[in-house]
């Protein structure tokens, strides 16, 4: 599952407050110059889905200057290696860009895109980060592009206004629902449900 910003709604400058299914077309269509993506990961030790990563940054590498970020600037743990994804994270270990920045030096005016790749770990450090909640508000503010992908739509579960309003409230999200999760072995150990929680918060799941 992932979140994306329609092709038309870039079209008509995020007028409408919808997210739909991921695809890669905004990307491209953005601009020619290159302008600066930040690519915010969990540090927890539940870590970051290496493939999902992998996908993420070859994306949006090849269109924008990538920042990536976490709580404190913590090292991030990849799970779910393989023989061939792992070549690929020994080159990408041995970039400047692969060691994060800590969440609370960003200064979000620097970024024209926000990337949440899959993370388990963003259930237990990002959905109740104020750093990254301010980040996220500034994004939705300005109508910049959010991405948030899989269990990484949990981060956006954090950006709250002053009167507690979710700042996605009525938005459209999709994420691993319910009958999805209830498939891991550690389902009964989640500190929260994606789908329950977009409802609670007011969102529209889909």
């Amino acid at each position: 599952g992932a979140l994306m910003l329609e092709e038309d709604l870039y079209n008509s400058y995020f007028k409408l407050p919808y997210l739909s299914p991921f695809k890669t077309v905004p990307f491209q269509r953005m601009s020619a110059s290159r302008v600066n993506c930040l690519l915010v990961l969990s540090s927890s030790s539940e870590g970051v889905s290496s493939e999902s990563f992998r996908q993420a940054y070859n994306l949006a590498s090849s269109n924008f200057n990538i920042q990536v970020a976490s709580p404190n600037g913590k090292n991030i743990e990849f799970i779910q290696q393989d023989d061939n994804n792992r070549r690929w994270f020994n080159e990408f270990r041995s970039k400047s860009v692969s060691t994060p920045i800590g969440l609370e030096t960003i200064d979000p005016n620097r970024y024209s895109a926000l990337l949440i790749p899959a993370a388990p770990g963003a259930l237990h450090d990002l959905t109740n980060n104020e750093d990254l909640a301010v980040i996220i508000r500034h994004f939705v503010k300005e109508k910049k592009s959010i991405c948030a992908i899989g269990l990484g739509v949990a981060a956006l579960f954090c950006a709250k206004e002053e009167n507690k309003q979710w700042s996605f409230e009525d938005y459209s999200l999709t994420g691993p629902s319910v009958y999805e999760l209830a498939k891991s072995p550690d389902f009964s150990s989640l500190p929260l449900i994606t789908e329950d929680t977009i409802k609670d918060l007011g969102g529209k799941y889909n």
